[in-house]
């Protein structure tokens, strides 16, 4: 009798936490909250158009406007490539790009993302047959070259091409594109002529 009173009891007591229970646990269950979440991946932006304009601070007055715009992004069609007129030899000019997703509506502001995540994002210029220099005009948070803003000097009379390259997670610092490896989020050519 008196392990039938045991038996009944513990019985009784095990029912009682089961029918409390909110929700039954399953091995699997536990498995998922055991497993870390994985570390979200920031992925590289999506950049459709890049504007840049090029503001004469000195030597000249008039405002030239570098423009790529690729709507269909890995598509068939080539970017649309616009530069709005000449450089002029002897002029500097302080430069300001702008990167947009125009795929997002409205367009969406990727220059705010680049400059807010500055440490994983760098701009290369490369010149080639073009006589002129460009200079950084701006850092990330660590004091390494950022290059959405910049200074252009427009030296003699000369025609070629000014690349510019975003650099997404590069080396930093480097010495140039040559080793900053990462991955390019945008390269953009463009035909320039200085008169």
């Amino acid at each position: 009798m008196k392990n039938l009173k045991y038996y009944l009891s513990t019985i009784l007591f095990l029912t009682l936490i089961i029918s409390c229970s909110k929700e039954s646990i399953t091995v699997a269950d536990t498995v998922d909250e055991v497993a870390e979440e994985p570390d979200a991946v920031n992925e590289e932006e999506v950049i459709t158009t890049l504007t840049i304009t090029l503001t004469p601070t000195s030597g000249s007055t008039t405002v030239v406007t570098l423009k790529t715009q690729d709507l269909d992004g890995d598509g068939p069609n080539a970017p649309e490539v616009t530069v709005s007129g000449n450089l002029t030899a002897g002029a500097v000019y302080a430069g300001d790009m702008e990167f947009l997703n125009e795929l997002e509506s409205p367009a969406e502001d990727i220059t705010e993302e680049i400059e807010e995540e500055d440490l994983d994002h760098q701009v290369f210029y490369t010149l080639a047959g073009l006589d002129a220099t460009v200079e950084y005009a701006n850092n990330d948070s660590a004091g390494n070259p950022l290059g959405t803003e910049f200074t252009l000097t427009a030296n003699t009379a000369s025609s070629g091409s000014l690349t510019f390259t975003l650099i997404h997670e590069p080396t930093k610092p480097n010495t140039g594109l040559g080793d900053a490896g990462g991955s390019v989020d945008i390269e953009a050519p463009f035909d320039i002529t200085i008169e």
